[in-house]
């Protein structure tokens, strides 16, 4: 192994100028000192000393198709050079045909009528949404969500995000969410199948409809106090925690028996990162808003927005001026995300995905074979999880999970001759999570090598 990483005297100064210069607000530093990058490609990143990065991140399920995919790139400058600006008040081709695609497909999957409504980034859409429920309840500013969710760090999306420090200095927007168990079936109750596991954290919640006293429900009006349920149908930050199949067929049932919505959150795992559109489609339920935004335009343009049913959003209810962004709806987003949308209904990217994440997971569960630090995997699609533990295989251990980040990106490692870092992310309740979401674009042979450097920081983690 090597010794800690010095800066090249270049990085060195610009380092200092970020010392000087940035707000650390907007950034988070995971390993010292910073790495400075360059050029990017494919599933790889370089770095200014031209040392290559396999990534298993990209920008956090920013990036689905791969950096620098000359596809979209080139329908970015297409645009550029025939209509890049317009004020959002005015129509553009791409808004309207981009809208009638998401709410088509829509229609065809849950047999629900629609609109689309946008905005420049998940957080800002995340807003939007809850004026579009507050607005459909009346005014109820109350929310539930669950305990490992995370939907953003503006004012509103931190109220439902579980993580008190995101709001500690800040106070609230409105009122703080009803945080529901999750379930997380590897830190669940002993003694339950994973399906069990599900039904019984659905009537746990189920509970707080039974009498008045359980502070939710007024029984004489068949009242909710809280306007809608915001789901990750797979927590992201939390670790890619992935539910049983049955679980939210039944919590929908619970909900529309007393009036609540349902707001899926597919910023980070819509756009075939489970090997469908919208990963809520793999639990078989109706949501009443979708909101997404990362991978719709692969990172090169800000841009995110919700779907939602028509009876929520139609110009009756939700008029002109109800939520505006300048950059909403800009063309240069919509542009790549129509192409984006093109390209994947030329190829069967669900297969394709899911075949992918198959044989990734497998790879991971030989791994866990041989470490014992390995507590859990698992996988839907290109969403994959390992949890590092304690040598008992269950305990978290953040410590070594970290160790391995920085290992990663120290850029030594060697396979077939070629020196390579890597790229990992980290989540989970603990954050003791290696959360996987390569390029779908990458191919098996790169899936084999971030499994060769992903053993190789586990041998070096089991002997240091």
């Amino acid at each position: 192994m090597s010794d800690i990483r010095i800066a090249t005297a270049e990085d060195q100064v610009l380092l200092d100028k970020e010392a000087k210069y940035c707000s650390y607000g907007d950034t988070v530093h995971y390993i010292e000192p910073p790495r400075i990058f360059s050029r990017c490609e494919g599933s790889y990143v370089w770095d200014t000393e031209d040392q290559a990065y396999l990534d298993l991140q990209m920008w956090y399920s920013a990036v689905n198709f791969g950096y620098a995919n000359p596809r979209l790139n080139n329908a970015l400058k297409q645009q550029i050079d025939t209509l890049p600006q317009i004020a959002s008040q005015y129509l553009h081709k791409g808004k309207i045909e981009l809208s009638e695609m998401i709410a088509v497909d829509a229609k065809k999957k849950f047999g629900l009528d629609g609109r689309v409504h946008f905005n420049v980034g998940g957080s800002q859409s995340i807003e939007d949404s809850l004026k579009v429920v507050r607005n459909a309840s009346n005014g109820k500013s109350l929310m539930f969500a669950f305990e490992g969710g995370y939907h953003g760090r503006t004012l509103g999306a931190s109220s439902i995000t579980s993580s008190f420090r995101y709001r500690r200095r800040y106070g609230h927007f409105g009122e703080r969410a009803n945080f529901i168990p999750f379930p997380y079936h590897f830190r669940g109750p002993k003694g339950m199948t994973k399906e069990e596991y599900g039904s019984h954290c659905v009537q746990q919640f189920a509970r707080l409809f039974e009498t008045e006293y359980n502070g939710v429900w007024d029984p004489k009006t068949n009242q909710c106090e809280y306007a809608a349920f915001y789901v990750e149908p797979i927590q992201g930050t939390g670790g890619y925690v992935i539910p049983p199949m049955n679980f939210y067929r039944e919590l929908k049932h619970v909900l529309d028996q007393h009036g609540i919505l349902m707001v899926s959150d597919e910023i980070q795992m819509g756009f075939y990162r489970t090997g469908k559109l919208w990963s809520i489609e793999h639990f078989d339920v109706q949501p009443d808003v979708i909101v997404f935004g990362k991978a719709l335009t692969n990172g090169l343009n800000p841009l995110g927005g919700i779907w939602a049913r028509e009876e929520l959003i139609n110009p009756t209810v939700f008029p002109p001026g109800s939520t505006h962004s300048t950059f909403a709806s800009n063309p240069l987003g919509t542009a790549v995300g129509l192409e984006m949308f093109k390209m994947t209904n030329e190829v069967d990217y669900g297969a394709m995905v899911m075949a992918k994440g198959k044989f990734f997971l497998e790879g991971l569960q030989d791994l866990q074979k041989r470490f014992p630090i390995i507590g859990d995997v698992d996988g839907l699609g290109l969403a994959l999880r390992c949890e590092i533990c304690g040598p008992d295989g269950f305990t978290p251990d953040k410590a070594t999970l970290d160790y391995m980040v920085e290992e990663g990106m120290k850029g030594d490692m060697v396979v077939d001759g070629q020196k390579l870092g890597l790229i990992l992310d980290v989540g989970g309740y603990y954050k003791n999570v290696i959360t996987l979401a390569p390029s779908l674009e990458i191919s098996y042979p790169e899936i084999e090598l971030g499994l060769k450097l992903l053993e190789q920081l586990l041998v070096r983690a089991t002997n240091r």
